[in-house]
């Protein structure tokens, strides 16, 4: 009995030393693990952030408040130049406006005053109704004076203003206001009608008589041929180059152009001339003819403008697409 006692009490001390022993041992771990946890699970990373992202919050509420600034200010800038700009053109458009408007006035007033105070000398005790009525039939006698006296210059004149004219109704035709048209081009147009239209015509006529002095039948219709073909091809060649030099163009691009409108121009002319020829050819006298012809010329005018500042605008739009893309193509390889 006895050394069955020391056998248990041996095995409770042995048992309670491994408790004290496994109670120190948690002891120290949690002694040592609490400190550890504690220093180690500090949150210290929230503290940082939330010290730092409201720094960084404000930076960038005030770095996207200066771009809408910056933003605002270059749209006010860009606004600004526009209006500028548009003011400007609006300045010049009404400057242009004016000064055509006051060439248009001032030669529409000019013309009806020289053709109504035809008969200004003989004026005293006339009544109104009778300066009207014989205005026309005076006017046609200064005419046929001037004719007389000086007949190339008279024919000049008219075809100069005719041709003037012509020109406007065209760039009316292509989309212009009256008051909105080109006066370089206009002057261009009436300058060939008075220095080479006028004169060129006045021999013309009288050498198309001496081509056909013969008064049968078939002489009006030969010589409404001969107009449509011989000469309409020389006179709308000579009115195209000239207005290409007087443009300033090149050589090859001017007969590059008549080479592509002399038959479109030459078939256009067809349509209308060989009628107006009969009655130039068949009724009107020798030394009238060109004023019926600048009559009917105002619309022919029109046309041969067309044709030719069409060509020359296309030509040079496509110069200018072509100097845009080659420029384009240029900063390609360097981006």
């Amino acid at each position: 009995m006895s050394a069955l006692n020391n056998f248990a009490t041996h095995i409770l001390s042995s048992s309670s030393k491994r408790s004290l022993q496994e109670s120190r041992k948690t002891q120290t771990l949690s002694i040592n693990f609490s400190p550890t946890f504690t220093i180690q699970n500090i949150p210290k990373t929230p503290s940082r952030i939330s010290f730092v992202c409201p720094i960084n919050a404000m930076t960038e509420d005030k770095e996207a408040e200066a771009r809408q600034e910056n933003e605002k200010k270059e749209s006010n800038g860009i606004e600004i130049e526009e209006k500028l700009k548009n003011g400007f053109l609006s300045i010049l458009l009404d400057k242009e406006r004016f000064f055509n408007a006051s060439i248009v006035l001032g030669a529409g007033t000019l013309a009806i005053t020289r053709l109504l105070t035809i008969d200004y000398e003989y004026w005293h005790g006339w009544t109104l109704y009778e300066i009207l009525r014989y205005a026309p039939e005076h006017n046609w006698i200064a005419y046929e004076e001037a004719l007389k006296a000086n007949p190339v210059l008279a024919k000049m004149a008219i075809s100069g203003i005719v041709y003037s004219v012509g020109d406007w109704i065209a760039q009316c035709y292509e989309g212009k206001s009256l008051l909105e048209f080109d006066r370089t081009r206009m002057f261009r147009s009436g300058l060939v009608g008075f220095s080479l239209h006028g004169s060129l015509s006045h021999y013309y006529y009288q050498f198309c008589e001496a081509l056909f002095p013969s008064n049968d039948w078939w002489v009006v219709p030969a010589k409404v041929a001969f107009d449509q073909t011989i000469w309409s091809a020389i006179w709308n060649s000579i009115y195209f180059v000239v207005l290409g030099f007087l443009r300033l163009e090149s050589a090859s691009n001017i007969f590059g152009e008549l080479r592509a409108t002399f038959w479109p121009m030459l078939t256009a002319g067809w349509k209308l001339w060989p009628f107006a020829h009969l009655i130039t050819y068949g009724v009107i006298p020798l030394e009238q003819r060109l004023l019926w012809v600048d009559c009917v010329e105002l619309v022919w005018v029109t046309i041969l403008s067309t044709y030719s500042n069409e060509k020359s605008e296309a030509r040079i739009s496509e110069e200018l697409s072509e100097a845009k893309s080659d420029s384009s193509s240029r900063k390609l390889p360097e981006d």
